[in-house]
């Protein structure tokens, strides 16, 4: 089995981030996935019901890197299932998309672990927990080509709003792949962590939403 780790690379844990790290979770298993670069004592707490947690960056940890594999958009060759001959260990990074991408998983992790391979899962931008699932397909033999996928996830607010995910999704029993949870997020509770944002300019923790329910 792959050991897959997440490199926090966004400046909190967001509610978002949060759905889609329990879910790589569950899809992985606890014991097979671990999260980095986590600063806040808080944060790694919370963290530590999902899997294995580090302060420290994946870029600091003595991995083999002769069998350590970054999943980055940018790199040149995709993942095949006989790429898992080789690798062990898969770098995931812990990133919210921008539209149009940024390129931050080789700014942030690729740029940093030189020598270590990359592979891409296609051109289009997933989430984290569907770059965890589309990995783990592929560990399974299933070649990437061989994974239903669908592009941009419409989510109806209300007859007046909805909201355009600009990703793509694999797709589960005809039915795209989103963590648990995040539908509801998004409908419900978005709004006021982006007020919050906007009202004291620090990014919102779910550390401050969960800790003392967990």
């Amino acid at each position: 089995m792959v050991k897959i780790y997440i490199e926090h690379c966004e400046p909190a844990l967001s509610k978002w981030l949060w759905l889609e790290y329990r879910h790589a979770s569950k899809l992985a298993g606890r014991e097979n996935i671990a999260f980095c670069n986590v600063k806040d004592e808080r944060e790694r707490r919370l963290l530590e019901k999902l899997g294995e947690v580090y302060e420290e960056s994946v870029t600091e940890l003595p991995l083999d890197r002769a069998r350590t594999v970054i999943l980055d958009p940018e790199a040149v060759l995709p993942l095949t299932p006989s790429d898992f001959k080789i690798f062990s260990n898969m770098v995931v990074g812990g990133i919210l998309g921008d539209h149009p991408p940024q390129g931050r998983t080789f700014k942030l992790i690729s740029s940093k672990m030189r020598g270590v391979s990359t592979r891409n899962l296609g051109r289009r931008q997933l989430s984290i927990d569907s770059s965890v699932y589309m990995a783990l397909r592929v560990a399974e033999d299933i070649p990437l080509s061989g994974i239903p996928m669908k592009r941009r996830l419409i989510i109806k607010v209300n007859e007046h709003h909805s909201i355009m995910l600009p990703y793509t999704y694999p797709l589960v029993e005809g039915k795209p792949l989103v963590a648990p949870g995040l539908i509801k997020y998004l409908k419900d509770e978005i709004v006021k962590d982006e007020e919050a944002i906007l009202r004291t300019g620090k990014p919102v923790s779910i550390a401050d939403k969960l800790e003392s329910h967990l």
